[in-house]
């Protein structure tokens, strides 16, 4: 892994079963994003991109699980994903998986870890020359 540990959210944030947090990544080196949810007691982060064709999940800001609460499921294709491995259960994608994304919890506090394929953007300048 590269490069520091990245805060997402507070711990709170993140519900059991519900709605999940964005947060921005250079994912190969273009823009995309992140998202973390909770199953399980656990948080887990994925790319947000569907294993299937490459576009984002969540049909609402956050809105990774289907009705249940007990799958990830893709907003356009119905692809379900299982919430701690990110593999396809069902859908067009059977047998692929989201791209996962190292995720720690400390102090209250949701973190992820970018790598060498999912990075960091590079934060704005204070003030633009």
């Amino acid at each position: 892994m590269s490069g520091e540990r990245v805060a997402i959210c507070t711990s709170d944030t993140v519900a059991e079963g519900g709605r999940g947090v964005r947060f921005p990544v250079l994912a190969f080196g273009d823009k995309a994003t992140g998202f973390v949810v909770r199953h399980g007691g656990v948080a887990y982060a994925y790319l947000n991109r569907c294993a299937h064709v490459p576009i984002e999940l969540d049909w609402a800001e956050g809105e990774f699980f289907e009705s249940s609460g007990l799958f990830l499921m893709c907003s356009t294709h119905g692809a379900i994903y299982v919430p701690e491995t990110g593999f396809c259960a069902g859908g067009p994608c059977r047998g692929g998986r989201l791209r996962p994304i190292g995720v720690q919890e400390e102090g209250g506090t949701i973190y992820w870890q970018p790598d060498d394929a999912v990075k960091a953007p590079a934060a704005a300048p204070a003030h633009p020359l």
